[in-house]
């Protein structure tokens, strides 16, 4: 199957904004702030959701997870075909695996995970020719914001813990 291309007139910020908007809900909820939302081929939101892992005491509540299962109830379809993923971190081991399970065309992430990252820092999963599925990826999207973000959670994260 050949995917579609984004169309060029997609305006990446827009959406990486409203992924921001979901993880400062993360933030405010004292979980990890990252956001996710997930775009139809129309260009429609048909998922968006943040890290939930503490308040749903689930180590799978990650923002992309959260997302595709909404995608994928709005649609009635696990496969999400022609459908792009935007995300303000680059996506861990377990989501990139989501991410190719649902068949996800595109992924767009802000902050790069120089730790965990399994798009393009540590690992290159959707991209694995190995693999049944790739994605097109666009990465450093709004990368400074999304980046703040986690660093002032994490910073007064260890602030509170020298009290």
């Amino acid at each position: 199957m050949i995917k579609e291309s984004l169309p060029e007139d997609v305006d990446h910020h827009f959406f990486m904004k409203r992924a921001l908007q979901q993880a400062v809900l993360a933030y405010e909820a004292d979980e990890v702030p990252v956001g996710a939302v997930i775009i139809s081929p129309e260009l429609r939101i048909i998922g968006a959701a943040f890290n939930q892992k503490i308040q749903l005491s689930d180590p799978t509540a990650h923002a992309e997870i959260l997302a595709i299962t909404q995608a994928a109830a709005a649609l009635g379809d696990w496969r999400l075909a022609g459908c792009s993923l935007y995300v303000t971190l680059e996506p861990c081991p377990m989501c990139a695996g989501a991410i190719l399970q649902a068949r996800l065309d595109h992924v767009i992430f802000g902050a790069y995970d120089p730790k965990a990252g399994a798009v393009q820092s540590v690992y290159q999963l959707l991209s694995d020719s190995r693999l049944n599925h790739q994605c097109q990826v666009i990465g450093g999207v709004m990368a400074a914001d999304c980046g703040q973000l986690l660093t002032a959670f994490f910073q007064e994260k260890r602030a509170q813990g020298k009290k």
